[in-house]
């Protein structure tokens, strides 16, 4: 049975396989994206894994091949990577500590308001919309890196950091309805110094690259999903934690946290890309552990079979920007 999809690249040509339950790839006969079989299959009403299914031939062996992201599409502009914070059971613990030294003593921060807010209400039990979330804007789809990839932060940044976290995938189709393709493990990256400094400086600190594993699961996502993250340095773990995802482990529903993104007209543009991160409780940062360049951030977690696996690299002191006037 197929239960995720990767796309690859073999020299300048590129390619989709279909992944079965037992880790064996297929490659999908005359599929060149995973968009363009999403397409395909919004055209003729068919489930991505029953068209993947039809289409699956050879045995492809992974090893062989240059693993992409499991989404993109060619023009990147059209890739909106968000994402929504203190989402899980726990998230508000790491936050708070970051903040609690600028409120006064015994009062709630507002992370700590916002995450209550989601435990009370971000799981509505009628059709009504529920609690809406923290949303942050990453970047298009030039950010996403592939797997094994540097994840660079800016030369002008303060820390990198990992963040374990399932991300939804989605196509709006040509009515403007948003359609959920898949979900990919992925490293959501960010400048948590910068975030701790002042909590306005949020939005600074998720403009960065982000990581996806080269799979993106069909059907639907386990409410309960396990994993571990953890950071090498020299080949030896440096930092190891467990983390929890999933429905049972979030104070938000799917549902809603896509209602909130999807509410606005602008994020359902036919033909347009999202890839939104959903959160995250673990952070190594929270810890008190520090990266440096040249880690490895490696997170893995079932029911996905490969890794993400990225170094954290500094990217090279560009020139500043210089505004002219026309």
């Amino acid at each position: 049975m197929i239960r995720s999809l990767i796309q690859f690249a073999e020299g300048d040509l590129r390619g989709v396989a279909a992944l079965d339950d037992d880790g064996r790839a297929r490659r999908l006969e005359n599929v060149p994206s995973t968009l363009r079989l999403a397409q395909w299959a919004i055209t003729s009403n068919a489930s991505l894994a029953s068209l993947a299914e039809q289409l699956a031939r050879d045995p492809i062996d992974l090893d062989e091949v240059r693993l992409l992201p499991p989404i993109d599409h060619p023009d990147a502009a059209h890739v909106l990577v968000s994402g929504t914070g203190l989402t899980h059971l726990g998230s508000a613990e790491g936050r708070d500590k970051m903040h609690r030294d600028a409120e006064a003593k015994g009062a709630l921060t507002d992370s700590m308001k916002m995450f209550l807010m989601g435990v009370e209400g971000g799981k509505p039990q009628t059709a009504e919309p529920g609690a809406q979330p923290e949303w942050f804007y990453k970047g298009d789809g030039q950010i996403l890196v592939a797997p094994g990839e540097p994840l660079e932060m800016p030369s002008f940044a303060l820390d990198g950091g990992e963040e374990p976290e399932i991300a939804g995938i989605y196509l709006v189709d040509p009515e403007g309805q948003p359609v959920r393709i898949g979900f990919a493990l992925g490293n959501e990256f960010s400048d948590h110094v910068t975030e701790r400094g002042n909590y306005l400086w949020l939005a600074h600190s998720k403009l960065r690259a982000a990581a996806l594993g080269p799979e993106l699961l069909l059907g639907a996502l386990p409410a309960d999903v396990r994993g571990t993250s953890r950071i090498l340095r020299s080949g030896e773990v440096v930092w190891e934690k467990p983390f929890l995802s999933g429905e049972a482990n979030m104070s938000h529903s799917l549902d809603n946290l896509e209602h909130h993104h999807f509410k606005y007209a602008g994020f359902r543009r036919p033909g347009d890309v999202h890839v939104h991160f959903f959160g995250t409780a673990t952070l190594s940062f929270s810890d008190g552990f520090r990266t440096e360049e040249g880690d490895v951030f490696e997170i893995e977690a079932k029911p996905f079979i490969l890794p993400v696996r990225n170094p954290l690299a500094r990217a090279a002191a560009a020139p500043s920007a210089k505004v002219r006037s026309l």
